[in-house]
């Protein structure tokens, strides 16, 4: 069966949803019609440039033809979650010993901040043994393996296997932040920075939860999303998409709203 074929089924499927409202069926029609036409643009971005970040904070990794899961186009030009990047930069010119990178998918950030520090040990973990098998294969690609040791259930009580060290925690666990990460439930958190990606759209009302755990023992930004990207230095092939085309190849995917908490310790760990 082609991808066509799959498109078409879907949707037909999506026009057919019994007990939806015909807004609820166009919308799923229209995300499921739009994530096609972004697997289109990615052939052609693999075509022009192949799998090496353009830009951004991870710049000159040797990345993948697709992703794990999401998507795929944003992450090869480096725009992907364009608005965290400045406290990205900030973290990786940060002199830790540990990134904990939970939630690491294929490892576009784990691998990709092992390549930018040098004398940082990065622990990824990831329940899907796809993703784990692929972040390991992409940190050998790149030559970063020694330091990128890869994992996959990561619990409260293991931060305190960490407890004392400089640590970054970098999360991602699409709405498992609230069981995580406790203070209560693992107090070496205290002595963390934290970026987490709060998943406000699956669970209405994390972020404040969040922000009251940690209000007292970090400094707290919280930085939102409205969805637009800036190309600076766009290849030429992208220059000449037609304007929808550009649009649909920063996309996120994001079905709503998940801003990121960056915690920066008051009580640095020593």
């Amino acid at each position: 069966m082609t991808l066509n074929d799959t498109v078409r089924q879907q949707l037909i499927a999506n026009l057919a949803q019994d007990g939806a409202d015909i807004g609820t069926q166009l919308n799923n029609a229209l995300r499921l019609l739009s994530k096609w036409r972004s697997v289109l643009i990615q052939n052609t971005l693999l075509q022009h440039q192949g799998t090496v970040v353009q830009d951004g904070v991870v710049k000159g990794l040797d990345f993948l033809p697709q992703s794990a899961e999401g998507c795929h186009v944003a992450k090869l030009l480096g725009c992907y979650e364009q608005p965290l990047q400045p406290f990205l930069e900030v973290a990786i010119k940060t002199n830790y010993s540990t990134v904990l990178n939970i939630g690491c998918a294929e490892g576009y950030y784990a691998v990709g901040f092992a390549r930018r520090m040098p004398d940082t040990r990065v622990l990824a973990f990831d329940l899907n043994q796809k993703a784990q098998d692929i972040c390991k294969t992409l940190a050998e690609k790149n030559q970063v393996a020694e330091r990128v040791t890869v994992g996959a259930l990561f619990r409260p009580e293991d931060f305190a296997n960490h407890a004392g060290l400089r640590v970054l925690v970098l999360c991602d666990i699409e709405g498992a932040e609230r069981e995580l990460l406790d203070p209560v439930l693992a107090p070496a958190l205290t002595g963390m920075d934290l970026i987490v990606e709060s998943h406000e759209c699956l669970l209405p009302g994390i972020t404040q939860v969040l922000i009251d755990r940690f209000a007292s023992t970090h400094h707290i930004t919280l930085v939102q999303d409205n969805g637009q990207r800036q190309l600076p230095r766009a290849p030429a092939w992208f220059n000449n998409l037609a304007h929808m085309d550009q649009l649909l190849a920063v996309w996120e995917w994001r079905s709503g709203a998940t801003p990121w908490l960056v915690m920066r310790a008051k009580t640095i760990s020593s």
